[in-house]
């Protein structure tokens, strides 16, 4: 099914797969993998590039990073992605690529290297990361880490403790059918809010508003006429995507929610508002007087390490954790957030999970496992929703993903999927050797991009 986003409406898109074997200091050698979308219109949303063009940038950025890492010398995990850090995004400039794209080749191998790590050392990623086998140092980073100077960052990791389970979000796209049993598709699958609502039992929901004061008002009232029939309390976050030029325009749709009779449940159900203004102009100035009513984070703008400690001084109190803008931002952002609650004695910043391109497999076994680990419970999650599962995987695949993580997966309506009942899904199978990675693709089936 299509989805729209900000300015795209996506049909189709390729999957990248990275796999990166590891030498150790005795000689051992280990093989270890990731994979994620290569998602046109969100890294760079310049309307004069093609999603093809979109598509180079990201396969660009990926052969920069491999380039980089493979350098013939020994460090940490961490020590591979700090020393590259600066260098790829200045090679990314000189290609035209915004930090935000550049970022996206060490994201994926920095996930590839870990799971190879902890496949060598015989670990999960849950107990890898909290005994810091990964060398995570923030100084080792100079000034765009140099808020977390004096951060016991061992301490931290080591408290991390992960659940068995975690609530999945789902996003209520910009052309999502809201009512009704449409049968666009006619799959036995649910399309409209209303069927995935019955179906999964969701209590977390995303809603995107796309910049049109009218048309996002009524919309959001077409919503909550769904939602407003659970009777067990529900919860909303609001996604600007980009949409809105300034705050001034937002705060003019916050009063009209706020004076709509339809939407009292629905604004008393909004935990935060995601990246409303475009990111040209996201940093340029306040949001208190927003967030003093609903906290607001940062998504797309939140493109280098430095970004989170400014905006936290304009008013934002949250940032997103997404995979493909790197693991390590996530558990450094996640630092940061425990560092400054702990110096307000409050806990007033916060990390969300926010990814709904995630396909079923490494892509999304990894991202569940990064937000558990960081103590999110709940997930942007709606990769299922408009991709039919794994349905275009080899059988003998799907057989194999389905075997390592049953509790994650089910083989239902031709293909095995994503498993959610009651809004939640199980991930306790995540906690297996590697990076969430209980099986692999067909390597021999894809195609190289070099």
């Amino acid at each position: 099914m299509p989805f729209r986003f900000g300015v795209v409406t996506l049909t189709e898109a390729p999957q990248c797969y990275v796999r990166v074997r590891i030498e150790l200091a005795d000689g051992r050698s280990q093989w270890g993998g990731a994979a994620e979308l290569l998602a046109p219109k969100w890294f760079d949303k310049n309307l004069a590039l093609s999603n093809q063009d979109n598509f180079d940038q990201l396969r660009l950025a990926l052969r920069l990073a491999a380039g980089a890492y493979i350098d013939g010398k020994a460090r940490t995990a961490f020590g591979h992605f700090a020393v590259h850090y600066a260098e790829q995004i200045e090679a990314g400039a000189t290609h035209g690529l915004n930090p935000l794209v550049a970022n996206y080749g060490p994201a994926q191998l920095d996930r590839a290297i870990l799971d190879a790590l902890f496949l060598s050392l015989g670990c999960s990623f849950y107990k890898g990361i909290r005994a810091n086998l990964a060398g995570i140092d923030s100084t080792s980073l100079g000034s765009r880490a140099s808020d977390l100077a004096g951060f016991d960052m061992p301490h931290f990791l080591a408290l991390l403790t992960p659940a068995a389970s975690i609530a999945a979000r789902h996003t209520v796209g910009l052309v999502d059918v809201i009512g009704g049993h449409p049968g666009q598709v006619g799959d036995g699958l649910p399309e409209s809010l209303e069927e995935v609502v019955a179906a999964y039992g969701y209590r977390y929901f995303k809603l995107k508003v796309g910049g049109n004061l009218d048309a996002d008002l009524a919309r959001l009232i077409e919503i909550a006429a769904v939602l407003d029939r659970a009777s067990e309390r529900y919860f909303v976050s609001l996604d600007g995507n980009e949409q809105y030029n300034d705050i001034a325009a937002l705060l003019q749709l916050w009063r009209r929610m706020q004076d709509a009779p339809q939407l009292q449940r629905l604004v008393a159900s909004i935990l935060f508002i995601e990246q409303p203004i475009t990111r040209a102009h996201a940093l340029d100035s306040d949001v208190s007087a927003l967030s003093s009513v609903k906290p607001v984070i940062i998504d797309e703008s939140d493109d280098e390490l430095g970004v989170f400690p400014r905006a936290r001084s304009l008013g934002y109190t949250g940032v997103s954790s997404k995979c493909c803008k790197g693991l390590y931002k996530s558990i450094l952002n996640a630092a940061r957030c425990a560092h400054w609650n702990a110096e307000a004695g409050a806990p007033r910043y916060f990390m969300t999970g926010e990814d709904l391109t995630t396909q079923a497999g490494l892509a999304v076994q990894q991202d569940l496992a990064l937000v558990n680990l960081l103590g999110i419970q709940h997930v942007e999650r709606n990769g299922h929703h408009y991709v039919n599962g794994m349905a275009g995987l080899p059988p003998a695949e799907q057989a194999r993903f389905l075997a390592a993580h049953p509790d994650l997966y089910e083989d239902r309506f031709g293909a095995v999927r994503l498993k959610i009942h009651d809004g939640q899904l199980d991930i306790g199978s995540l906690a297996g050797p590697g990076f969430a990675s209980g099986a692999y693709p067909d390597w021999e089936q894809l195609k190289s991009i070099n």
